[in-house]
């Protein structure tokens, strides 16, 4: 059966139906167990005073020269010469009239001899309308007989009753009280427990109407992971937030000036019109790309799930590579269990990036090793190397930059690395430059951090 959606909503009421349903079971086994223990102690107690009589009745009674039973001393207790009394006593035997106490009057106790009690037996009887009674009796031969003689005491169980029924009362309100107490403990206890989500309530109902981007209030332990994570998510929302208006800004500034050349030639009715509308529509589609890149690589990395194999990736752009650049070698070296967290999609267009540049400007060999350093748990590197020229050092950097380009007279819009540096960085990964020590070109270093999978395996 389904949760109504109030229960499903509520955690007060959860924990309010756990404690009441703990506290009744561990109430009621608690007061079942204490109520029998209690009621066997007044029984035993009742039945160790009707014990203590029947001894006192054995020890006095003797045989007299006729076979009968009498005693030589009298039993004490005034109560066996009432008639009614409550407390009565009787001795039977085999062929015997019973010899039953004054309290009895004209009744006679139910004597069953179909067995021997050579120890005192107790038991409940029904015998008097309405006067329930506990009897215990015992088989004795007396001195001086061989008559096997049962002995009897009886009393009214109006007073054992009695003191069970008081015993119980005071049990089922005792429980009853402290019942009601824990109940009262465990909502004090649930609305006190669940105060710090009332709080983180509170708090993000305040960054809504006043402005904060973070919960600064001091919380308890049990509920800083939930604000930590709270924090970071607003944190990384307003980084995407931020990178969207930068990425806006950018894109805009961009167009800016293509446009205002456009515009300024079309109102001066230039000559040269088409021309320029090449041109600057080409450097608008580059900035354009580059931007729309950058845009879907933050919006896959959003997901958190990344992960690629980089060597299917890298077998994939060689092998459409290889089709424009025939006369080029590709050598393809590394771990083939190599797997980043990134998109394959993203992943693919990096090594595009790259291994496309290394056949373009190198002089006919590209070397690409995947992971030779897997002892770097945290990152996988991928080596891209050529033999061709190179980049100057003093180059380095500026080659990332939008539509910079060493040699212009190649095809190319001058994005390709800067595409790919914005995009491993989009996913917390590094592309460095440097000189290839077995081919003597360029060596490009990208650092893609791994696939938490992978770092599990």
């Amino acid at each position: 059966m389904g949760e109504k959606p109030g229960q499903r909503r509520s955690l007060a009421a959860r924990m309010m139906v756990i404690a009441g349903i703990w506290i009744s079971v561990l109430l009621l086994g608690g007061g079942f167990a204490l109520d029998r223990a209690l009621t066997r102690q007044v029984q035993s107690n009742f039945d160790d005073q009707l014990e203590y009589v029947l001894t006192a009745l054995i020890a006095s009674a003797e045989v007299d020269d006729w076979g009968d039973v009498r005693f030589y001393r009298s039993l004490g207790d005034q109560r066996f010469l009432e008639v009614n009394s409550g407390v009565y006593w009787q001795i039977s035997g085999p062929d015997k009239e019973p010899y039953p106490s004054r309290s009895l009057w004209d009744r006679t106790l139910e004597v069953d001899g179909s067995h021997v009690d050579d120890e005192p037996h107790f038991y409940d009887s029904e015998q008097f309308a309405d006067e329930p009674l506990r009897v215990v009796e015992r088989n004795i031969i007396l001195p001086d007989s061989d008559t096997q003689w049962t002995f009897t005491v009886a009393s009214a169980r109006e007073e054992l009753d009695f003191q069970i029924t008081r015993i119980r009362s005071i049990l089922f309100w005792s429980f009853a009280v402290l019942g009601l107490g824990l109940l009262m403990m465990a909502a004090l206890q649930s609305y006190y427990g669940l105060s710090p989500l009332r709080r983180v309530r509170a708090a993000i109902q305040s960054m809504r109407s006043e402005g904060a981007n973070r919960i600064e209030e001091p919380l308890p332990l049990e509920v800083e992971p939930l604000v930590e994570e709270i924090n970071a998510l607003l944190a990384h929302s307003e980084k995407q937030a931020e990178e969207a208006r930068t990425h806006a800004g950018n894109l805009a500034h961009a167009l800016k000036t293509p446009l205002t050349v456009l515009t300024n030639a079309a109102t001066a009715h230039d000559p040269k019109l088409s021309d320029l509308v090449c041109r600057e529509t080409k450097t608008m589609q580059r900035h354009v790309e580059h931007h729309l890149a950058r845009a879907r690589a933050v919006g896959r990395r959003a997901t958190g799930h990344a992960r690629a194999d980089v060597w299917p990736s890298a077998e994939s752009v060689v092998r459409a590579v290889t089709r424009i650049y025939e006369n080029t070698r590709f050598d393809l070296d590394g771990n083939r269990e190599a797997a980043v967290a990134i998109e394959r999609q993203d992943l693919d267009e990096i090594l595009g990036n790259l291994i496309e540049n290394a056949a373009k400007y190198g002089g006919g060999s590209v070397f690409v090793t995947v992971d030779a350093d897997p002892i770097d748990f945290d990152n996988c590197t991928i080596w891209v190397e050529d033999d061709g020229k190179g980049i100057p050092d003093a180059e380095r950097i500026r080659i990332f930059d939008r539509g910079a380009r060493l040699d212009t007279g190649k095809p190319g819009t001058g994005l390709g690395l800067a595409i790919v540096r914005d995009v491993a960085e989009i996913y917390g990964g590094t592309v460095e430059l440097d000189e290839s020590e077995d081919l003597g070109g360029l060596m490009v270093r990208l650092k893609l951090p791994r696939s938490g999978m992978a770092k599990e395996g």
